[in-house]
């Protein structure tokens, strides 16, 4: 309103340099035209802004015969086309190294962002089904979901406290309050869930509508728990223009805290239902394998240290982060669920010493949590992850170029799911040519749910695995035990949450 606003100019006259602009600056354009690099050229565009000269230069780099097929194709379908033939041949579902033991059924997340939850509780009925001789079981993934949201609607509150005399808009707040109840988690996470809140069996907890199709609850929730925030922030600015000590002022703010958070409560347990609580004993009656019932009661926290015991607790991430130092130890600033709980670490290392790990702990019998970024060069239908399934060079004449370190720099790439390694195949030298991959996405996917993994996409496309200690290489455990983190920021890319 009451602004002109000029016409841009028309196209054509930035096709090239106008003349005026050629005869006085001729002398110029001699200097920088004799400092470019072969990869750059002068601008068919002066101002920066797209014009009809660059068009037409774009769309003569795609006469060939290549690109007018892939236009006929593409445009009609989705890239699984460009997957090859050949890759499909050869990424076969064989594995000549397996875990024995066998357990069940396939899992599935829905429409959910709980992979980190399946998977942990896939690695942990291992246990739990050796000991009771059972062919299906699962660990209710509900229950942590439950416990997990409402301790994180905590956690954001306890740094909204922390950090009242921030303006909202600063980064770090602005990146708090952006996913802050989110599906996502990490492997001390749900540590932290298990050692404060047991484990419980997921008929004793079942699914419900909104765990399976998330994103009502987490929109409901974040929006109220933002509004929780916004009330502590006026309220601590309120108590500190009086005369009342720190220690007075964040009490009053937590006993605040506490009684807005009633709402968050009441609202999951309508969408989630009420959980056990880890002191009150439950009763679960089961059949084992051989069609025998048995029944357990005992709280969660007792089934928890009855069935898991000690090895989840005891079990530590090593990481491949290629842009920072390897044999150190790292955290990331303001990650977690439980205030005062267990922190994240990460010990980071090569990624040929983690798969090494992960061959001695399947041989060994053992699963292997593992957080990755799914979404690279798979094919979901097959449970394939390969980084030769997709003929991109053939359709657009492109090479993708970006190394580990450089996606992760550039936003390309981070932890974005979470799933269990249950076998490999090695050839007649020992090497590794593929893994073999419990995922929790149904068995409609994949083979029957299970996926399959090459060796070289582990190198490009694995961030995470969780070893326990005894299968950990001594120097790596002494990482963990000697050295103090060095501390990421919030927003840095291995803060991402499977």
């Amino acid at each position: 309103m009451g602004v002109n606003i000029s016409k841009p100019k028309p196209a054509s006259q930035y096709e090239r340099p106008p003349p005026e602009y050629e005869e006085s600056h001729e002398h110029e354009k001699s200097k920088l035209k004799a400092h470019l690099v072969d990869a750059c050229s002068w601008p068919k565009s002066i101002n920066g802004s797209i014009g009809i000269a660059n068009l037409e230069s774009w769309e003569d780099s795609t006469l060939s015969p290549v690109h007018t097929l892939a236009r006929t194709v593409l445009s009609r379908t989705d890239l699984s086309a460009l997957q090859r033939r050949e890759a499909h041949i050869i990424d076969t579902h064989v594995f000549n190294t397996e875990i024995v033991f066998k357990t069940g059924p396939i899992a599935n997340q829905k429409q959910s962002g709980r992979c980190w939850l399946f998977a942990s509780t896939n690695v942990l009925r291992y246990s739990v089904m050796r000991k009771l001789n059972l062919s299906e079981f699962e660990l209710s993934q509900n229950h942590l979901f439950f416990f997990d949201k409402l301790e994180k609607a905590n956690y954001y509150l306890e740094l909204t406290i922390e950090n009242a005399d921030l303006e909202p808009s600063t980064r770090l707040l602005s990146h708090l309050s952006t996913d802050l109840v989110s599906d996502g988690g990490q492997w001390d996470m749900a540590v932290n869930l298990w050692e404060t809140y047991g484990c419980v069996p997921q008929t004793v907890y079942p699914e419900s509508y909104h765990s399976g199709l998330s994103s009502p609850l987490n929109a409901l929730v974040k929006t109220k728990v933002r509004e929780h925030a916004l009330i502590l922030r006026n309220l601590s600015k309120s108590l500190r223009l009086q005369n009342i000590t720190e220690e007075a002022i964040t009490a009053m703010l937590r006993g605040k805290k506490e009684e807005l958070m009633a709402e968050t409560y009441r609202i999951m347990t309508a969408l989630l239902g009420v959980p056990p609580y880890p002191n009150k004993p439950f009763e679960w009656s089961y059949y084992d394998k051989n069609g025998k019932a048995g029944t357990w009661t005992g709280t969660p926290l007792e089934f928890y240290r009855n069935f898991v015991g000690k090895q989840p607790a005891s079990s530590f991430s090593i990481i491949n982060d290629p842009r920072n130092e390897y044999s150190k130890l790292y955290t990331v600033s303001k990650l977690g669920n439980i205030w005062g709980g267990r922190p994240v670490l990460y010990v980071n290392t090569e990624a040929s010493i983690m798969k090494d790990i992960v061959v001695k702990m399947l041989k060994s019998g053992e699963p292997v949590f593992f957080g990755c970024d799914v979404m690279k060069f798979e094919d979901r239908s097959d449970g394939i992850l390969d980084l030769d399934l997709f003929n991109y060079n053939v359709a657009f004449d492109i090479t993708l170029n970006l190394n580990k370190a450089e996606r992760l720099e550039m936003g390309d790439s981070s932890m974005t799911h979470a799933m269990v390694f249950t076998g490999v195949h090695l050839d007649n030298d020992g090497k590794i040519v593929k893994f073999k991959i419990e995922n929790a996405w149904g068995t409609a996917t994949g083979r029957q749910g299970w996926f399959m993994m090459t060796s070289a996409w582990f190198d490009q496309y694995v961030y995470q695995i969780v070893v326990p200690r005894a299968h950990a290489p001594y120097d790596l455990v002494q990482v963990l035990d000697n050295g103090k983190p060095k501390v990421l920021d919030p927003w840095d890319p291995m803060g991402a949450l499977a």
